[in-house]
C-alpha cells in the first residue's frame, strides 16, 4: 500500500484553501469535476434541459438586440 508522499501544497495549506473555496461557492477547480458537474446538470432532468434550449434563443436575441 501507498504511504503518498510529501506535498508542499499541503504543507502550506493550498489543499485545504481551494477545498473549502469549492465547498463554499459550490464550483469545482477541476477540469475533470467541472464537466462532470456541467454533465450532471444537462442530463440530471428538466433543469438541464431548460438550459440547453433556452441557449440559444437568449443569445440569439442578444445578438438581434446590439446589432
Amino acid at each position: 500500500m501507498s504511504r503518498g508522499g510529501f506535498s508542499w501544497k499541503r504543507v502550506t495549506g493550498i489543499s485545504g484553501a481551494k477545498s473549502n473555496f469549492s465547498k463554499m461557492t459550490g464550483v469545482p477547480l477541476t477540469k475533470s469535476g467541472r464537466q462532470q458537474k456541467v454533465g450532471r446538470t444537462v442530463s440530471g432532468g428538466c433543469l438541464g434541459i431548460v438550459i440547453v434550449l433556452i441557449t440559444p434563443i437568449f443569445l440569439s436575441l442578444l445578438l438581434i438586440i446590439i446589432f
